[in-house]
């Protein structure tokens, strides 16, 4: 029997535009995070990743390269499926508000001066998705029939 709080994870009023946005941000978090995590698409991997957030202070860094890629590619893998896509953007979410006041912050907000506008972009888009739920079209309904199909057999 599913509880309130599960059935909530799962529902959405986000409608059809819900996969308008999650598709696309789903795909760029899950390239980011392939690039730290495997080095595909001309990224580090997580040796090279790790370095580089150990030097601009994020300790330990390997470990923190591979929260930020598995976020990324995992959350992003997540959002394109609509599945548990409330965790996966809150995840996201967080991992970009940490990118944003790690990395760019101190750059002023536009990307050509490696600022924080991206940052910020992928930040309110994944927080609107956390906030509305998959949509119409994600795996995340069909988890929700079948918890209604366990309840209603119950």
């Amino acid at each position: 029997m599913a509880t309130t709080s599960v059935r909530a994870l799962f529902q959405s009023n986000g409608g059809y535009a819900a996969l308008a946005l999650r598709v696309p941000v789903g795909v760029i978090l899950a390239a980011y995070g392939a690039q730290k995590l495997f080095g595909w698409f001309g990224g580090y991997g997580l040796e090279g990743t790790g370095q580089w957030m150990a030097s601009i202070g994020l300790t330990p860094g390997y470990l923190m390269a591979l929260l930020a890629g598995s976020a990324e590619f995992f959350g992003g893998l997540a959002l394109v499926l609509g599945l548990l896509t409330r965790p996966a953007a809150l995840v996201s979410a967080f991992t970009m508000l940490v990118a944003a006041f790690s990395v760019h912050i101190g750059n002023g907000l536009f990307m050509s001066n490696n600022g924080y506008e991206y940052a910020l972009t992928l930040f309110a888009a994944t927080l609107a998705l956390a906030i509305q739920g998959a949509g119409h079209v994600a795996l995340d309904n069909r988890v929700l029939a079948l918890l209604s199909q366990g309840k209603s057999a119950a």
